[in-house]
Parts: structure tokens; C-alpha cells; sequence
């Protein structure tokens, strides 16, 4: 699901539609947040896409941006469809 490019960890997620997706970016915004630990992000109705670095260490990935991506990954599975 992620990749490293570009020294930044990118991921793409998609959702049955823009309000799931609001609702998956509301829900990692609150852990960002707890972590102090914001993504670069974006939305098109249905796709979020998330970018993490570490701004404070030179924008480079860091543990920081592993453990945020795990905890992205544990919300993901919530809305993902059999």
C-alpha cells in the first residue's frame, strides 16, 4: 500500500464515495493530531491521496511517518469492502 519516493511515504485510498472519504480523512486527522504529526494530503471525491515526511528532520521519512502510516492502514481496513 505504501511506497517511498522522492524521500516521502505516498499512499492512495479509495472509498465508495466522498463522504466515506471525508469520514476516513476526519478520522486520521484526529490522530495526526495526538501524534503532532500532520500529513500532506489531498481529495477528489472518492480518493484520498496521503504524502508523509518529516518536516522537522529536513522532510525526510522517519519513524514518525511509519507509525502514522500504520495507524492510517488500521483505519483504512475499517471501510475496505470484501
Amino acid at each position: 500500500m505504501w511506497h517511498e519516493d522522492k524521500n516521502r511515504l505516498q499512499a492512495t485510498f479509495r472509498f465508495r464515495d466522498f463522504v466515506e472519504a471525508f469520514a476516513f480523512m476526519t478520522e486520521v486527522a484526529f490522530h495526526a493530531e495526538k501524534q503532532n504529526h500532520h500529513p500532506n494530503w489531498s481529495n477528489e471525491w472518492n480518493t484520498v491521496q496521503i504524502y508523509l515526511t518529516t518536516h522537522d528532520a529536513g522532510n525526510i521519512v522517519t519513524e514518525k511517518d511509519r507509525r502514522l502510516a500504520e495507524v492510517i492502514e488500521r483505519i483504512y481496513k475499517k471501510y475496505q469492502r470484501g
